[in-house]
């Protein structure tokens, strides 16, 4: 790029809402054809107010798609079995499509166990280790919602990322490494990077496609990007700011998905999209 050239923003809250008039009609059909809406169930722990706000704008997108959302909302202090029990309950219900746990869980509750509890089949969060075990061999399954609409924007841009060098910035269980095993289904070449991470700024100078999931403000520094590169900020901080340095990103990369506006609205549209995908499998499952 040259100094009078400015990167173009990633715009997902307009890609997000294209995917959810398209899951709202999908809905609407399969209203029609199964007498039910599909149906998102959220399991949510104690009273965080960060969890119970993401719960209500999920709820709330639901609604405007017409997908049914029910929520179980368990007291702070409930054990592991009572949270797993929950969510047992709703993998047997069979009006429930999708289930999620809304994270994070208090301290005391195995979150693992609680994940695990979920059939494949209605893991539209993908959270669980088949999911993950799946995704990564390329099997049929739901890959976590983040890393699912990161590889949507991407697709979206005209961004191929075969034969590119992706490197991730963070090696979560539900970002970093699902969207690495992903990137690299693309026949990308993916290096993850982390605290441990020796020389992190020379590693990130050879991405052609840099996603940053670690929620550490503007940590990425312009002088740190290839120039060229496509920028995608996954992480998040009080007040809507990312990891990247957007002010210093915008001379030297190509493509940035900003915070906020890029990744966030992505991810409820490929959770609803993943909920819609769930009841249809059901439904042509049961009515074989």
């Amino acid at each position: 790029m040259s100094s009078a050239e400015v990167a173009q923003l990633m715009d997902g809250r307009a890609l997000s809402r294209r995917i959810l008039r398209a899951t709202e009609e999908r809905a609407y059909h399969f209203g029609i054809r199964f007498g039910r809406p599909p149906c998102l169930a959220a399991v949510l722990v104690g009273g965080d107010p960060a969890s119970m706000r993401y719960a209500s704008l999920k709820q709330a997108s639901c609604q405007s798609a017409g997908i049914d959302w029910r929520l179980v909302h368990l007291q702070a202090q409930s054990s592991t079995e009572e949270v797993v029990t929950a969510v047992s309950n709703l993998s047997e219900d069979p009006m429930v499509d999708g289930i999620l746990v809304q994270q994070p869980v208090p301290i005391h509750v195995n979150e693992r166990r609680v994940f695990d509890t979920i059939p494949p089949d209605k893991d539209v969060d993908g959270v669980t280790m088949f999911s993950f075990a799946a995704m990564a061999l390329e099997l049929p399954s739901f890959a976590s919602c983040a890393p699912a609409g990161i590889m949507r924007l991407l697709d979206e841009y005209g961004v191929e990322p075969s034969g590119k060098h992706a490197v991730v910035i963070g090696r979560s269980a539900i970002l970093g490494k699902p969207v690495g095993m992903l990137l690299l289904a693309r026949n990308a070449t993916v290096t993850f990077c982390h605290s441990f991470t020796d020389d992190l700024p020379q590693v990130v100078r050879t991405a052609d496609i840099l996603i940053s999931a670690v929620g550490k403000p503007r940590l990425v520094r312009g002088s740190w990007l290839k120039p060229g590169a496509t920028v995608i900020d996954a992480g998040y901080w009080q007040g809507a700011i990312g990891d990247i340095a957007l002010d210093e990103a915008l001379a030297i990369a190509s493509l940035i998905a900003p915070v906020p506006g890029g990744v966030g609205p992505m991810t409820i549209a490929m959770l609803l999209e993943h909920t819609v995908n769930a009841a249809e499998r059901i439904g042509r499952k049961n009515s074989i």
